[in-house]
C-alpha cells in the first residue's frame, strides 16, 4: 500500500510540473497562409519582416542560404519577429517555381521554398542556357503541359520528390489555375507597392532602399527589435 500511495504521490507531482512549467513555443514552426503570402512565426511579433522573392534571382537564393539559421533560430523563433514571404514572379520558369513551393498545406512552404531556393545552383545554368525552342515550351499549351515542361527541364520533379511529393501530387499543383492566380495577384501587389527588384524588404510596412542582402538587412532588424 505504501509503495502505491508513493507512486500516486509521484504521479501526481509530475502532473502538476508539466501543467505549471512554461511552454516553450518555437515560432518558426508556424506558418500561416495570408491574401498576400506565408506567414512564418508569431502572427503578433514586434516586428514583420516581408521579403519579395524570386526563385529565379541569384540573390535571393544566396539571401536565403546566408540567412535562414540565423533568421529562423535568433529572431522568428523566439516570437519576436515574423516573416511574410511574398513572391515576384519573373517569368515563367519563376511561377512554376513558386506554384510548387506554395504545394500543400501552408506549413510545407517554409521547407518547399528553401529547397528550391538550396538547389537554384543546380537549374538556373539550364534556365540561363534555354534555347528558343525550349522556351516557347515554356509559354505554349496549357498551364499543365507548361508547368510540366519546366519541372522536366529544371529537376523540379526531383526537387519535390524529395520534400516527399510524387509526380502526381506535383502536377496537381503545376496545373492548379487557381493557385496560379493567386500568386500572380500577389505580384502585381508587390510591383504595384513600389518593389523594383528581388529580394527587396519592408519592416512593419516600410520598404527598405537600400537591403538586398542579409548582411544590409540583419542590423535594420536589430535596429527595429530595439
Amino acid at each position: 500500500m505504501k509503495r502505491v500511495a508513493r507512486t500516486a504521490i509521484l504521479l501526481a507531482a509530475a502532473s502538476l510540473l508539466t501543467a505549471t512549467a512554461p511552454k516553450t513555443v518555437g515560432w518558426n514552426h508556424t506558418v500561416a497562409l495570408t491574401p498576400d503570402g506565408h506567414l512564418i512565426g508569431n502572427p503578433d511579433a514586434k516586428v514583420r519582416l516581408v521579403e519579395y522573392v524570386s526563385y529565379t534571382c541569384a540573390d535571393c537564393a544566396t539571401f536565403l542560404i546566408q540567412s535562414d539559421g540565423a533568421l529562423q533560430i535568433g529572431y522568428v523563433s523566439s516570437g519576436k519577429l515574423s516573416i511574410e514571404v511574398r513572391h515576384l514572379v519573373q517569368g515563367p520558369v519563376d511561377l512554376a517555381a513558386a506554384m510548387l513551393a506554395d504545394c500543400g498545406t501552408p506549413d510545407k512552404f517554409a521547407l518547399n521554398h528553401a529547397a528550391l531556393m538550396r538547389s537554384q545552383n543546380r537549374w538556373r545554368e539550364t534556365f540561363a542556357r534555354a534555347g528558343n525552342a525550349q522556351k516557347q515550351r515554356w509559354i505554349s499549351g496549357s498551364l499543365l503541359s507548361r508547368g510540366h515542361a519546366i519541372a522536366d527541364d529544371m529537376g523540379f520533379y526531383a526537387v519535390m520528390e524529395s520534400r516527399g511529393y510524387d509526380r502526381s501530387a506535383t502536377d496537381a499543383c503545376l496545373g492548379d489555375q487557381r493557385l496560379a492566380n493567386r500568386i500572380g495577384e500577389q505580384s502585381k501587389a508587390g510591383y504595384a507597392s513600389g518593389v523594383k527588384t528581388p529580394p527587396s524588404f519592408t519592416i512593419n510596412g516600410t520598404l527598405l532602399d537600400k537591403a538586398h542582402s542579409w548582411a544590409e538587412l540583419r542590423p535594420q532588424i536589430d535596429a527595429s527589435l530595439k
